[in-house]
């Protein structure tokens, strides 16, 4: 039990970024137009900010309310946006998004 503890606090609390596929970034654009369209960029922006350092840690509550969100959305989909949150290099990624569109919106 005390590994499994270890192994959450030691990928919870890495500084080493994956690297974002193609594939990824086109998920990362899709998210990105829906908040925008839906007028929410600029609060994802914000929460996006502040909660930066816990990103794995939002991204285990995507886990936990994963049988509810496979009601909406495609679970393969699902899976891989919790997967794109933990990593911070993709998040940091969709929060330039959301600027490029709140700047785009406003200029």
């Amino acid at each position: 039990m005390w590994q499994k503890v270890a192994d959450f606090l030691r990928h919870a609390f890495a500084m080493e970024k994956e690297e974002i596929s193609e594939e990824d970034e086109r998920i990362l654009e899709k998210i990105a137009d829906w908040l925008h369209k839906r007028g929410l960029a600029a609060p994802a922006l914000l929460f996006g900010e502040v909660g930066m350092p816990l990103s794995f840690l939002g991204s285990q509550i995507l886990v936990f309310l994963r049988p509810f969100a496979e009601m909406v959305f495609a679970p393969s989909r699902y899976e891989r946006v919790v997967k794109l949150l933990e990593n911070r290099k993709a998040l940091s990624k969709l929060l330039a998004l959301l600027e490029e569109r709140i700047s785009r919106k406003s200029g």
